[in-house]
């Protein structure tokens, strides 16, 4: 019996330290992303303040038209390329989370069977 209880013990134990380790990497992670959004919302608001500036320089139409589609066209690929940084991000973040439940899960499934 005390044996059992023992095995019990070290194992809420094993499952406080996965569910600290979790906590600390999703706040990493999420920090990750936070300053990732910050970074992109910035590049984008001043990409958008120099277009505007160029746009209200010119002088032609022909000009104008030109400038406003290779804004499009670059803000289009840095949404892009953005969207597909954030995505792996996510997918590393939910890789980590999940890493210190996969021992524990392994001894759970060996003591049942």
């Amino acid at each position: 019996m005390s044996i059992q209880f023992d095995n019990f013990q070290k194992f809420g134990k094993e499952q406080v330290e996965a569910t600290l380790k979790t906590f600390g990497t999703v706040s990493k992670g999420a920090q990750n992303i936070a300053v990732e959004v910050a970074d992109y919302s910035k590049k984008s608001f001043e990409d958008g303040t120099a277009t505007l500036e160029k746009l209200v320089a010119c002088k032609t139409l022909d000009k104008a038209v030109e400038i406003q589609a290779d804004y499009m066209k670059t803000a289009y690929e840095g949404f892009v390329a953005q969207s597909t940084k954030l995505s792996e991000l996510y997918a590393d973040l939910a890789k980590e989370v999940f890493k210190p439940y996969e021992g524990l899960y392994a001894k759970v499934k060996s003591a049942a069977n």
